[in-house]
């Protein structure tokens, strides 16, 4: 048995109890419904039609359980497939599973590089695990065979800087504990690690919290036997090496460097996204949307007056109220501590935002005019799409 499946054997990961689904459904990025459609489906897929997905690793089945529950929320077909090396962690996610009555899921314990092997598929979710393959371009390779024309992947992986220390701590570790069982590992680390001292670059990485969260969140931080990060251009490298094409980040903002600094004009896009992460210094994951290189398409954007936009973690009503006001609304995530900064006329507008009407209806419904219109969108589109909290998406609306 490799190191990396006794691991996952001994410590699934992420740890999760079935009997929460009682009480909450864990979403997040990637494999939310709306953002599946707008960054790879242009905001129009026709949800007539299945969503053929894989879930590539699916450990104990957030992304899975995401998926398959708000597919079926929303009343659309979903043919799902889950593949992981991990016995122990299938186990959890089909518990999960059942205990929301999720039907018709096929599980199969095995490696994500046979991909192709389980189907073609529209859409696959691989998160938290290409960076833990001995050949993290093979991986991409593998997904790639397994999608469908017109298809997409939505990825995690790793980002250097926001996990200072980490590494470090990784190979001594590794070193140290040659051959012990991952029980053993995991007591002789949790000492090393209470007793570091106060200016070690873990102690003062303050986006760093899985350690402190379960045995399996510390081991599969500080313990994990093959684990690489990926800058924005090693990322960029490799994805490009192995057919992909970067549709979007999710939080798109993040990677904006003219929201940290003038931009110099001799620098390339790409360029700009890399500085900006060295800038930040607190990304720990990069998390997006890939397509076929030769299938390059861009995400959704509110320039097609016949889109559906939704909001996502925040209240259309709430925060419509807020900005007629004239109130900034205060956000923190990701490191980031923002104010949104809309014009009371776009108050209307965020107003109807309710997943059903299109930007045309909420146009016509507020008499806002072409022009006005493209304007305040702009700026909504800005403060809430460049943060992933605007997404474009027709699936709830019924032919």
């Amino acid at each position: 048995m490799s190191e990396v499946k006794a691991q996952y054997e001994a410590y699934p990961y992420p740890e999760r109890d079935p009997k929460d689904e009682k009480k909450r459904l864990i979403s997040g990025s990637p494999s939310h419904v709306l953002e599946i459609d707008h960054f790879l489906f242009g905001g129009q897929r026709d949800w007539s039609k299945p969503l053929r997905a894989l879930v590539a690793g699916g450990g104990t089945g957030d992304g899975l359980v995401q998926l398959a529950q708000m597919m079926k929320s929303a009343g659309r077909a979903l043919d799902l497939t889950y593949v992981d090396l991990s016995t122990a962690s299938r186990k959890v996610a089909e518990a999960r599973a059942r205990m929301r009555g999720l039907e018709g899921i096929r599980f199969v314990t095995g490696s994500l590089l046979d991909a192709a092997d389980l189907g073609q598929f529209d859409y696959i979710d691989c998160c938290g695990v290409l960076h833990h393959l001995p050949d993290p371009q093979a991986g991409f390779e593998a997904l790639l065979a397994a999608l469908a024309p017109g298809g997409g992947m939505g990825f995690m992986v790793y980002a250097p800087y926001g996990r200072s220390g980490v590494y470090p701590l990784q190979e001594a570790f590794g070193a140290l504990y040659e051959g012990m069982t991952p029980e053993a590992r995991l007591k002789a680390a949790k000492k090393l690690v209470a007793d570091l001292p106060e200016g070690h670059p873990f102690r003062a990485n303050i986006n760093l919290g899985d350690h402190k969260d379960s045995d399996a969140g510390f081991y599969d931080l500080l313990l994990h036997s093959q684990d690489r990060a990926f800058d924005v251009t090693a990322l960029a490298e490799v994805m490009g090496a192995a057919g992909w094409q970067l549709s979007g980040f999710t939080m798109p903002a993040l990677y904006d460097l003219s929201r940290i600094t003038p931009v110099p004009d001799h620098l390339s896009t790409p360029e700009q996204m890399a500085l900006a992460e060295k800038l930040r210094g607190t990304i720990k994951t990069h998390v997006g949307y890939a397509i076929r290189a030769t299938e390059a398409r861009a995400p959704a954007s509110g320039k097609n007056r016949a889109l559906v936009p939704h909001l996502k973690g925040v209240g259309a009503g709430d925060l419509a109220r807020a900005v007629a006001q004239g109130q900034k609304p205060r956000l923190g995530f990701a490191g980031l501590d923002i104010s949104l900064s809309l014009p009371k006329g776009a108050a209307p507008l965020i107003a109807l935002i309710d997943g059903r009407r299109s930007l045309a209806e909420i146009a016509a419904q507020t008499g806002t005019d072409p022009i006005g219109m493209g304007a305040l969108w702009g700026r909504i589109e800005r403060d809430l799409g460049d943060f992933g909290m605007l997404l474009y998406s027709n699936i709830l609306r019924k032919a």
